[in-house]
């Protein structure tokens, strides 16, 4: 069986041998194309909108092979929608090519609430936003820190922190207007500095509104108030008169001058001069 190789030479037998190596070589990569299907590529289509159902049915007749990749959730979509496809539209690739798909969430995840009483009303939104949670209607209650979330409410309910809610939730505020909830008496500040003024204000959380000056002045802590707004009293029709009011948080405008005003001292209208 073997005598056609034992009766040639050595030499022979070996350049047959590389002869055939080099023969299935040769048709090893002549056959490569068809067996990799080189130079076979197709477009890949869009699908991202498309539920994950018509996309996967949608690209295995084309030819393409299907694999979720991820999930994500987005409110603006449809449960199982397509966010993003791999490789992306338009982009050539093989025949038979595995097409990743993230798609939506048919269920938004649970999120613990925070405590953003005591924010700012900025801050309190930006914070909302990372979290995947929305703005929702916003009011106003008495207090002097100005646009500070004061409570917190779920379809207008209080929600304490730590309660689960699911993403994209809409969040109300209610927000501090700046002033507060007791009326007071407006001082008589006419007669003092600004800077006895701003002192004398502050511990009713009043401050100095437009300050305007009546001449020229190069010292503006050391003039004197002529004239304030609002002020104390208001002259009634009958001749008497009744006392003006003021919530912390509101602002006083004074008029001011480098001379101290000249008082009516038959009026025994007290000043925090003399009180």
């Amino acid at each position: 069986m073997f005598k056609f190789i034992t009766q040639r030479s050595f030499l022979v037998n070996l350049l047959v041998a590389v002869a055939l190596i080099l023969l299935i070589i040769f048709l090893f990569f002549i056959s490569l194309g068809s067996i990799t299907r080189h130079n076979e590529t197709i477009r890949v289509p869009q699908v991202t909108g498309k539920s994950l159902a018509d996309a996967t049915s949608f690209l295995e007749k084309e030819g393409f092979k299907v694999s979720v990749q991820d999930s994500v959730y987005i409110d603006t979509l449809a449960p199982l929608a397509v966010v993003k496809q791999s490789p992306e539209s338009e982009e050539l690739v093989k025949i038979s090519r595995t097409i990743y798909l993230t798609i939506n969430r048919a269920q938004p995840p649970l999120i613990d609430m925070p405590d953003l009483r005591g924010f700012s009303f900025r801050s309190a939104e930006m914070y909302l936003q990372s979290l995947g949670l929305k703005l929702g209607d916003t009011s106003y209650t008495p207090d002097i820190a100005r646009n500070a979330v004061k409570d917190q409410k779920l379809n207008g309910s209080t929600i304490e922190p730590g309660t689960k809610i699911p993403v994209g939730t809409a969040i109300d505020f209610v927000l501090g207007n700046g002033l507060g909830n007791t009326e007071l008496t407006v001082p008589d500040i006419v007669g003092l500095t600004i800077s006895q003024a701003k002192d004398y204000l502050s511990g009713d959380n009043i401050s100095l509104g437009v300050v305007i000056a009546t001449s020229a002045i190069q010292d503006t802590a050391n003039a004197y108030i002529v004239k304030q707004n609002p002020e104390p009293e208001t002259q009634l029709p009958d001749g008497t008169t009744a006392h003006n009011h003021i919530r912390a948080g509101q602002l006083m405008d004074v008029w001011i001058s480098t001379a101290p005003p000249v008082r009516d001292t038959t009026n025994n209208q007290s000043t925090p001069e003399n009180q």
